[in-house]
């Protein structure tokens, strides 16, 4: 499912390789597209308000109030005063997973072994919450602010038992999500392996960012109408900037 858009030219476009991180203010009115570069990647992400970062992304809120176990285009990110930092306009992917979390340097050398900056130099082994940690870092945040990340291009099903599955295969690629800002949002993500990623070996895979200014807000409509919620998550977004 996507929206259709008119997009300017591209504002600006970055690589994050396999194993990085980033962070960034996606401003208002902007819509940023995350392309799987080479398919099975994993993009670990985390949003918060830019302005006050007390305000930050609520990911049970965000499947509550949608009515929905999974995220995809015309879904809504909310935070945790009922605003949208972001709103996912256009999917290929069509299932991105928010169970899962990220994993730490401990359970990273349990599950691919040791891969040391002495042994392997910029090639060793890291793990989500450092990662996650040095960028948030540079806005002042640090443990106590790290919650719940949105793991996008992973796909985890839920069996009857209640039993987490990872379901491999889920983005091609190619594949790629947009996500829309309605307000000035604090963006920090790192591109690493999905915890329950079955694979033995540490291989994450390379993401593409690009920045793009849409020409009207009717990029916003299919997330806008999806649900009731979403219309009144718009409008608690919208009285920020009255």
């Amino acid at each position: 499912m996507t929206a259709s858009l008119s997009l300017r030219p591209t504002l600006y476009e970055e690589l994050v390789p396999g194993g990085g991180h980033t962070s960034f203010v996606l401003k208002r009115g902007q819509l940023l597209r995350i392309t799987d570069l080479e398919g099975g990647a994993n993009a670990s992400l985390l949003l918060l308000n830019a302005a006050e970062k007390s305000e930050r992304l609520n990911l049970p809120d965000s499947l509550k109030c949608q009515h929905t176990a999974k995220l995809t285009a015309g879904h809504c990110l909310y935070s945790d005063m009922g605003r949208v930092l972001a709103a996912i306009t256009a999917d290929t992917c069509g299932w991105h997973d928010s169970f899962g979390g990220v994993l730490n340097a401990e359970e990273v050398q349990e599950k691919y072994g040791s891969g040391n900056y002495q042994q392997l130099r910029n090639g060793f082994f890291r793990n989500g919450v450092d990662n996650l940690l040095v960028e948030m870092g540079k806005w002042n945040l640090n443990l106590q602010d790290l919650l719940m990340c949105l793991n996008l291009f992973s796909k985890v099903t839920v069996d009857s038992d209640g039993c987490f599955h990872f379901q491999p295969g889920n983005s091609k690629a190619g594949d790629y999500i947009e996500l829309y800002a309605p307000m000035d949002t604090l963006v920090v993500l790192t591109a690493l392996q999905h915890p329950m990623d079955s694979s033995p070996d540490y291989a994450p895979k390379p993401l593409q960012l690009s920045w793009h200014k849409v020409e009207s807000d009717g990029i916003s409509v299919l997330c806008r109408t999806s649900r009731p919620e979403n219309a009144r998550g718009f409008h608690n977004t919208e009285r920020l900037y009255i």
